[in-house]
């Protein structure tokens, strides 16, 4: 009768400690997978991070944030589903003209996956700005933005001068503009 005991206990030990040294590899794991695939936060005062995107109207042109240097640059995360987006638009289309002519590029990155009601978009609203199609995510991965709108500023030497998240009024753009326009 012991040595019936005596088994079961050793049976028992044995699956307790494998059982614990499988759990404890699926923790290692775990963390080894969350320390890679950790996103960096785009932060003020950081280096952009290129990416190119291709433009909506056109035969397949693209636009890599690199092909900007030396101009500040607005880069809008939006989408036509969400409401303070499609508010901040004619705000933006307002002041484009005026701030190209200073050196500012602003780059609209839509997350839509739908051409049609993107371009439909553009047109209703006469948007010449470049509207950029980041049907994937990639580019709002990238920089880590996960509420729309998202605006970053960046200067002509490529760094962020600023994120905002959240809708813009149209003074308050007015005056993160100004801050990327490149000096003379």
């Amino acid at each position: 009768m012991k040595e019936q005991t005596l088994k079961k206990k050793r049976k028992r030990l044995v699956f307790r400690t494998v059982i614990l040294a499988v759990m404890t590899g699926l923790v290692i794991f775990a963390l080894i997978s969350n320390a890679k695939e950790e996103k960096s936060v785009i932060a003020q005062g950081e280096q952009a991070p290129n990416f190119q995107l291709k433009k909506f109207g056109s035969n397949g042109e693209s636009i890599s944030l690199n092909d900007l240097k030396g101009k500040g640059v607005m880069v809008n995360f939006w989408a036509t589903y969400c409401g303070p987006c499609k508010d901040e638009m004619p705000y933006m289309e307002e002041l484009y003209p005026e701030f190209k002519e200073k050196g500012v590029e602003i780059l609209a990155v839509n997350l839509d996956s739908t051409e049609i009601v993107v371009q439909s978009f553009i047109d209703q609203y006469g948007l010449s700005f470049p509207v950029l199609q980041d049907k994937n995510g990639q580019v709002m991965d990238l920089y880590n933005v996960s509420n729309l709108p998202a605006t970053l500023f960046i200067n002509s030497e490529g760094e962020i001068v600023e994120k905002v998240i959240g809708p813009l009024t149209l003074s308050k753009l007015e005056g993160h503009l100004q801050k990327i326009v490149p000096e003379e």
